[in-house]
């Protein structure tokens, strides 16, 4: 049996606070502390059910506020842990959302004096064994790693009474839906699942129905990425131009992320934009870990403007206050251009999305335009069709850039907003000792 509960709006919804849902007075203190007082429609939803520990299946969009709508329930449930052997999970299926998630929730679940520590690629592992063997209450991971920690004997699920799955549907379009079944089963077995994802279907529909027990199911926001949201624009010009453009538009809409296919271009489009004065971030998997989490705090923070990212990269990207997404290489289908131009125009804000087009890629690209339901003409380059946007100059000295090598670059300056968004960091704790475990082998 499965209940099934649309969100809604307005009403008595917007005069319910965190105390209303049951959320404890001290943790109540600390989101205050951080200026969050009412909750957000998924919240005031997702919240009273996760406090009783059914299992819920959540359709909701990214920028929805759903870390707080799982991550509240899960940490006044959560139990304090043995060493190796948390009582609480969060999958995620990128590095970037799980340090996303671990800053949101760290903060609270030390209130409570329970310890959330989040482990991925790209770190080294001798760090990860040693927060494990001092205990981890609260685990925020992303399956690859989490898997090779279990292998290794770090890390036992055998303890874990809530798991929470985020961002369901990125994690099946990355191939990671074995990998879940794997970890979901080393769990307890009556434990509360929660799961959260943009939609409910294929992959993610067969996940609810192995892997929760009558769920509450509940509809938040519009069923995808509205494309009527945002101002499509396709110019036509030649790979040249491209560069030049794209730094002409950062300037004209301010805050942008530029979408590029491979790891060597967005390395160059960087490149070209930082010469051209500009502050750019750039985010791709081939960059060290500390030099990923710099990028995002600085375009977060409104230090830079323009965030250039390869696709897999940004699926992690988790920003308000987008004015724009360049297609600077063409995406590969129209799921693609809906994930990518998801970023701008959230929360009912307008944005911008311009794709870059060369002639040989137009006949993809209408493909493309007709995936997604819109029918735009394509010209040359108009910058006088672009809406204003509020835009500050910031001088150079407030942010130091990475070349494509991941080295300090201080060329140039940059463009700010005057309304800059969230942030925060750090790492998660532990306590002593080790009961072992673990399920032998080995994943490298």
């Amino acid at each position: 049996m499965v209940s099934n509960r649309v969100g809604r709006r307005g009403g008595l919804f917007n005069m319910v606070s965190f105390s209303d849902l049951g959320v404890s007075s001290s943790l109540v203190k600390v989101l205050a502390d951080q200026g969050i007082t009412e909750p957000f429609e998924v919240q005031t939803e997702s919240i009273p059910d996760g406090m009783l520990g059914n299992d819920i299946c959540c359709r909701a969009p990214t920028g929805s506020g759903k870390t707080l709508a799982f991550g509240l329930p899960l940490i006044e449930r959560s139990k304090k842990a043995e060493p190796g052997f948390p009582t609480s999970l969060i999958l995620t299926p990128t590095r970037e959302l799980a340090e996303q998630i671990y800053r949101v929730l760290d903060p609270l679940s030390r209130e409570l004096g329970l310890y959330t520590y989040a482990v991925y690629g790209g770190v080294s592992y001798g760090k990860q064994f040693k927060a494990f063997d001092r205990g981890v209450d609260i685990l925020v991971a992303c399956p690859g790693r989490l898997l090779d920690l279990m292998d290794r004997g770090s890390v036992n699920l055998e303890d874990v009474e809530v798991v929470v799955l985020d961002e369901a549907d990125r994690m099946a379009d990355m191939g990671f839906m074995e990998p879940v079944c794997d970890i979901l089963d080393e769990c307890k077995q009556d434990r509360q699942t929660i799961l959260f994802s943009a939609t409910l279907d294929d992959e993610v529909g067969e996940l609810v129905r192995d892997y929760q027990t009558n769920p509450v199911t509940i509809e938040v926001g519009p069923k995808e990425v509205s494309m009527e949201s945002m101002t499509h624009f396709f110019w036509l010009m030649p790979h040249s131009k491209k560069s030049t453009i794209s730094s002409e538009i950062i300037r004209k809409c301010g805050r942008t992320i530029v979408f590029c296919r491979t790891r060597a271009g967005a390395d160059r489009v960087g490149d070209d934009l930082r010469k051209d004065g500009l502050s750019a971030q750039t985010l791709h998997g081939g960059l060290s870990q500390k030099n990923r989490d710099r990028a995002m705090q600085r375009f977060q923070h409104g230090e830079c403007m323009a965030l250039i990212a390869t696709d897999v990269a940004a699926r992690g990207i988790d920003v308000d206050g987008v004015n724009c997404v360049i297609h600077y290489d063409p995406p590969e289908n129209g799921k693609a251009y809906k994930h990518r131009s998801g970023r701008t125009a959230r929360g009912g804000s307008t944005g911008v999305v311009i794709s870059l087009v060369q002639k040989p890629q137009k006949k993809a690209t209408n493909r493309i335009q007709r995936d997604v339901g819109i029918n735009v003409e394509f010209k040359p380059p108009e910058f006088s069709d672009l809406p204003e946007f509020e835009v500050e100059f910031i001088p150079a000295s407030r942010d130091r850039g990475f070349d494509s090598r991941g080295r300090d670059d201080s060329r140039g300056g940059h463009y700010g907003r005057r309304n800059r968004s969230g942030g925060g960091g750090g790492r998660g704790g532990g306590r002593g000792g080790n009961r072992g475990g673990g399920r032998g082998g080995g994943r490298g």
